[in-house]
């Protein structure tokens, strides 16, 4: 069954270069780009592909999930071809949050947590998506990710069925070949890195609600370390968060440090499997570690732009 769903997602991502190619669906570089060369946009469609074989082949599980995930897929898909309201997109992206949120068992909690768990689920896929810049690092933080919902489900609690990850880490690895690479064939566009932010939110959820156990959200840290300090930096230099920029950290490391992107999205993925094996060693005061790694990671964070940030401005 995985090869034939690996056959599946080789030949699904190659028929997609063609019709990309036809259709002009090209990134080029601009001024807030990590990259030099135009490349073809939405490659990460393979993702939201993964999830369909995945449920076709396994027994049509978590309709609502699926339902959601194409409504996201679509609408990110159209803004990757051309710019749509912003106000469609955003009701969109909550409609589909609302049908994901009943796969997750949320609508069993009070109403609160499911505002709580929408605001966050925006902010992480939003995230997601402003850290998609640069070769490598949303397929490679990607698959750490999924490497540690893995090992939750199997080695601590069972929380979902192990097929998804295996076809979802499968498709993340057919876009790592083209896209983990000096010079990317595809980028991920945000079809792809908004469908599998969301694909992870979904297992995050189902495993907080089942665990009731908050400090898993430590899966994202290293993301989410980068992503809050880039907003509240932005903050401070009074600009508006929602405008396209180069100020995170992988980006000054890449445009400013000229480190290769390779090399940058491997630091990403290095830290954050240091964070995940910590964590499950210290699992028993969960709490306390995830105080701690946020705290050092920030420190990092902070220490970095105070002696890179010059590069980016001068």
């Amino acid at each position: 069954m995985i090869l034939l769903i690996f056959v599946l997602l080789v030949s699904s991502i190659f028929a997609y270069f063609i019709i990309a190619d036809y259709y002009n669906i090209i990134d080029k570089p601009n001024d807030r780009s990590s990259h030099k060369y135009i490349t073809l946009r939405g490659g990460g469609i393979i993702f939201y592909i993964g999830a369909l074989l995945y449920f076709l082949f396994y027994g049509f599980s978590y309709p609502l999930f699926a339902l959601g995930l194409t409504f996201i897929a679509i609408i990110s898909f159209l803004d990757d071809i051309k710019t749509v309201n912003s106000k469609l997109r955003i009701l969109v992206h909550f409609s589909a949050m609302l049908l994901m949120f009943y796969d997750c068992g949320l609508y069993s909690r009070p109403w609160y947590f499911t505002l709580a768990a929408l605001i966050v689920s925006t902010g992480i896929i939003n995230a997601y998506n402003f850290m998609d810049g640069i070769n490598g690092i949303t397929g490679g933080y990607s698959l750490v990710v999924m490497a540690s919902f893995w090992y939750i489900n199997n080695s601590i609690t069972p929380f979902i069925d192990n097929n998804i990850i295996y076809v979802i880490s499968l498709s993340l690895l057919v876009f790592n070949f083209f896209n983990f690479r000096k010079k990317a064939k595809c980028f991920a566009g945000d079809v792809g890195s908004v469908s599998i932010a969301f694909i992870i939110v979904f297992l995050l959820g189902k495993l907080i609600v089942q665990t009731q156990d908050l400090t898993y959200i430590i899966i994202l840290l290293v993301y989410g370390v980068d992503s809050i300090l880039t907003i509240v930096h932005r903050i401070i230099l009074k600009e508006n968060i929602f405008v396209a920029h180069r100020k995170h950290l992988y980006q000054i490391m890449s445009n400013e440090l000229h480190i290769p992107h390779m090399y940058v999205s491997m630091v990403y993925m290095a830290v954050q499997i240091v964070v995940m094996t910590g964590y499950f060693v210290f699992k028993a005061s969960s709490a306390w570690y995830f105080i701690f790694s946020a705290t050092v990671l920030a420190i990092i964070y902070i220490s970095f732009m105070r002696k890179y940030y010059k590069l980016h401005v001068s």
